[in-house]
């Protein structure tokens, strides 16, 4: 049965955890495993490793396949170039203690360059504090500044709504100073009669009642009657000649006779 190490997914959505084990190949990747070997976080810089050194070698010794992110993590744990030492140390090429020392040198290396990166990512990450720390002790300065200027603005509205209020209360103390001499000049001008005088004919055309008349004027609709004009059309003395011959009553009168009944009498 080949015997696999590779990882375990666990945690939640977005934050994954993954456990290191050596299960079965045809096994499910969630499912039965034969051993767990550490823990890897990914969710950190540099990445968080736990591992259990000793039986991820053994493992490795007797057969068992990493994945590619597993053998990933053996090899920056340096469980791979330890096996690779103790090969060479069981075909002959140097001892036990060569291949301890040398392990040993490739550790330090290893963890100054881990610490170099730690170290690295730290002072970019105070860095970056520092200049959003400057940023935002410079919005709060420039805040503070407006905030100032504000209120100086606002107290100096203030002091200019108070001033002239102050300004007015004498200046209404001198009116009627100045106006006292000013009364006498307006006395005299209503002692002159003359001028009394001539203000009262100018009171009188604003009245004007007469004015009102010419919109009556009932004498205008006298000439659209104009009966004078009608009487030469009718001229009734014209037409009384022709009307006497019609009568003639003077005709008339021989008819009677009466000579002719006085002759009968006799």
């Amino acid at each position: 049965m080949p015997a696999k190490i590779r990882l375990q997914r666990q945690g939640r959505k977005f934050q994954a955890i993954y456990s290191i084990v050596v299960a079965d190949s045809r096994a499910p990747r969630d499912g039965k495993f034969i051993e767990s070997l550490g823990q890897y976080n990914p969710n950190t810089n540099p990445a968080t490793i736990v591992l259990d050194f000793d039986k991820a070698l053994e493992w490795l010794q007797n057969g068992a396949q990493p994945t590619d992110t597993c053998r990933a993590i053996l090899s920056y744990k340096g469980v791979l170039y330890k096996k690779h030492l103790l090969d060479g140390v069981r075909k002959g090429a140097f001892d036990e203690a060569e291949a301890e020392k040398r392990f040993q040198s490739w550790m330090i290396e290893k963890d100054q360059k881990v610490q170099s990166k730690k170290d690295l990512i730290k002072s970019s990450k105070d860095k970056l504090d520092m200049s959003r720390l400057e940023r935002e002790t410079k919005i709060k300065e420039e805040r503070a500044l407006e905030i100032a200027k504000r209120k100086s603005e606002l107290m100096a509205a203030e002091e200019a709504a108070k001033a002239p209020a102050v300004e007015e209360a004498p200046a209404v103390e001198e009116a009627p100073a100045e106006e006292a001499p000013a009364e006498e000049p307006a006395v005299v001008e209503a002692e002159a009669p003359a001028k009394v005088v001539v203000e009262e004919p100018k009171e009188e055309p604003k009245a004007e009642e007469p004015k009102e008349e010419p919109k009556a004027e009932e004498p205008k609709e006298e000439p659209k009657a104009e009966e004078s004009k009608e009487e030469p059309k009718a001229e009734e003395p014209k037409e009384e000649p022709k009307e006497e011959p019609k009568a003639e009553e003077p005709k008339e009168e021989p008819k009677a006779e009466e000579p002719k009944e006085e002759k009968k009498e006799d």
